[in-house]
């Protein structure tokens, strides 16, 4: 048989051999630095047997499925570990994911202290280099063989899979576990890893089933490559929008309020206030008419638009339709209401578009294992709109919105950090949409063409779209790599007949017009979470929710400091006086502490001149400077929104 190589050479065998033979036979180092086979594009075990002409790499920590294989193979070790030092604990999954590994185990949950008992664990287990072998068993004797090692978990995950499955399970000394692999040749290669965290996790993700204890952990072949790992960890902790933004008293949670019920403080209901008349005022410059809907509405409402088959688990409902006369549910979105504005009066072909805003407060049932800081909360609030507009209109006001969000985007500095995906519906399950399939190609053509031509790179991905249309979502990750949806621009060509909506055309007949859901910037707390990230506290100048900060050098010249503080309310800067009887560079610490963007040290000389001792977060000492200049430059910068740079470390 011949085996073309990566390189594109070939190798040429008289008998079958595994993968992990034929990397030996190329070099020893590869066969020692190997971590799993892709036989013609198809990721393999290193047991793997090659008995036919193919294409073969040998895949190393350094390709994507080579180090999966490896981390997947630390999870075992984990699951070895645990197994040891508390042998009732019940083994559930144990993947790799893209920044290390986790193995779900129901037990209690686990201390930083017990976590590092089950590291020593497994560095004693790796020490030992036992090798690691794969066999199969028939569907039944797997099951009876894990009901015996009384493994519930792994029982329910063979009942599952199909009567004429290969189950495999891999065995590493002592320890067994029901795996499709790949995994390493033996545990000995694991030369670094950690255990970062531990938390709760629903069996199979359904808050309807067990809380299980996760634990977190990643591995690499190098010391100093865990190291920069944990230490780029340490970083973004301190970037953690749960943990920085409670430091920076922008929010906050109560047990007694509930999950997913954040609560913003003076700073942050600010900052919030700061974007929503920045939104308000610009979506109004761009045609769009201010609407003010209810928080409610009865069933009968949702039912016409389809989200009570569709979305009810989402929902809040208030009554039970067995029982109560009138049902209500709090909002899930806007789209309802703004349509029964549309419908009040009669509309022309003249009067579309018809662009209506609202910042629409919403309400979804998310589920508890979801929910996190103000990234995914059950009350939010978003910068919603809905345009009602002709089927010739409708390619055109699809390009504004996203210019619109793009725009925003911009001027929040975060443009480069997102990615366009083109959500789609999934054929496969036809009865989770409404709409005609052909109506469903069709938009979702129109929205990739449309992306095509504004040159916006973007991916597909099937069954993300809402039950009445494609969408395109644009989407951003978190300091630890989770994927959210910041904006949504949705094409919808089938609600306007649910609603019975119509214009007049020039020919006097009624025609359907075509809608388009969207946001400009999203959810404002998901938003304020993302910024609160990305800046790591030091927002732009127009968003903090104290811009300048004005410090008397002793308490003879509050007077003066007050009339600083004055001039700079009186011009629409968010100013403050620290009064307290402190020194001045306590002073100055503690409002850098703060992410002030300004600090103005006033005194003698200050008061004297009419000016002010300038320390910026840009250029720290930037030295004296007239009052009427710092605020005219100030003004400026809050005007224009500019981001500047920090120039100087501190």
């Amino acid at each position: 048989m011949k085996i073309t190589l990566k390189d594109g050479s070939v190798k040429e065998y008289a008998e079958a051999k595994s993968v992990i033979e034929i990397a030996a036979d190329i070099s020893e180092g590869l066969a020692r630095m190997a971590c799993a086979g892709e036989i013609d594009g198809e990721v393999v075990d290193l047991r793997t047997v090659v008995d036919e002409d193919c294409n073969l790499s040998i895949l190393t920590f350094n390709d994507e499925a080579g180090k999966a294989a490896y981390r997947h193979t630390a999870s075992h070790v984990l699951a070895e570990a645990v197994k040891n030092l508390y042998p009732d604990a019940k083994l559930a999954i144990g993947p790799s994911i893209d920044t290390g590994f986790y193995y779900d185990f129901d037990m209690p949950s686990l201390t930083r202290e017990e976590l590092d008992k089950i590291e020593a664990e497994m560095k004693k287990i790796i020490k030992k280099g036992t090798k690691i072998e794969r066999y199969t068993l028939p569907r039944e004797e797997a099951i009876k063989f894990m009901q015996e090692k009384e493994e519930p978990y792994k029982v329910e995950l063979i009942q599952d899979l199909p009567e004429d499955a290969e189950i495999s399970f891999y065995n590493q000394g002592e320890f067994t576990d029901l795996c499709a692999g790949p995994h390493l040749m033996s545990t000995k290669p694991i030369k670094a890893f950690k255990l970062t965290s531990s938390s709760g996790a629903y069996w199979r993700g359904s808050e309807k089933n067990k809380m299980l204890t996760r634990i977190y952990g990643t591995a690499f072949t190098k010391k100093d490559e865990l190291k920069e790992y944990l230490d780029y960890l340490e970083e973004i902790k301190k970037r953690d929008h749960n943990k920085l933004g409670r430091e920076m008293e922008l929010f906050t949670t109560v047990d007694v309020i509930g999950q997913g019920l954040p609560l913003l403080m003076p700073k942050g209901a600010k900052m919030i206030q700061t974007m929503q008349r920045w939104i308000e005022d610009l979506e109004e410059s761009r045609g769009y008419m201010r609407t003010k809907t209810p928080l409610m509405a009865k069933s009968d409402l949702y039912k016409i638009s389809g989200h009570w088959d569709h979305y009810k688990e989402g929902m809040f409902v208030l009554g039970d339709e067995e029982k109560d006369k009138e049902v209500m549910a709090l909002r899930p979105m806007t789209c309802p209401f703004q349509y029964y504005v549309y419908k009040a009066s009669p509309k022309s072909y003249r009067d579309l578009p018809c662009r209506y805003g609202e910042t629409s407060t919403l309400f979804r049932n998310e589920d508890s294992g979801e929910m996190h800081g103000l990234t995914r909360v059950r009350q939010f609030t978003i910068s919603e709109g809905h345009l009602i507009v002709r089927p010739d209109q409708m390619v055109e006001e699809f390009k504004g919105c996203l210019a619109l969000a793009k725009h925003c985007l911009t001027v929040l500095g975060v443009n480069d950090d997102v990615t366009y995906r083109l959500s789609k519906w999934d054929p496969n399950n036809k009865e989770k949409y409404i709409g005609d399939e052909s109506v469903w190609e069709e938009t979702q053509g129109h929205i990739r063409q449309v992306l095509t031509e504004l040159e916006i790179p973007f991916y597909e991905a099937e069954g993300e779209a809402a039950f009445y249309g494609p969408k395109v979502d644009i989407q951003a990750k978190n300091v630890y790599g989770k994927e959210d949806t910041m904006i949504t621009i949705q094409w919808d060509a089938v609600l306007a007949e649910q609603f019975d909506m119509f214009y007049i055309d020039q020919n006097g007949a009624k025609v359907r017009p075509y809608i388009i859901h969207r946001t400009s910037m999203g959810c404002y707390e998901r938003t304020l979470a993302w910024l609160i990230e990305k800046y790591a506290g030091l927002f732009p100048t127009w968003l903090c929710p104290e811009q300048v900060r004005v410090l008397p050098i002793s308490e003879k010249y509050l007077d003066y400091a007050n009339k600083v503080n004055e001039q700079l309310k009186a011009n629409g800067v968010l100013s403050t006086v620290d009064v307290r009887s402190e020194k001045i560079g306590y002073k100055i610490r503690e409002a850098r502490i703060q992410k002030i963007p300004y600090m103005l040290v006033v005194g003698q000389k200050e008061e004297e001149m009419g000016a002010v001792s300038l320390r910026s977060r840009y250029k720290g000492d930037e030295g004296q400077k007239p009052l009427d200049e710092f605020i005219d430059e100030i003004c400026k910068e809050i005007r224009t929104k500019e981001i500047r740079k920090i120039e100087v470390e501190e």
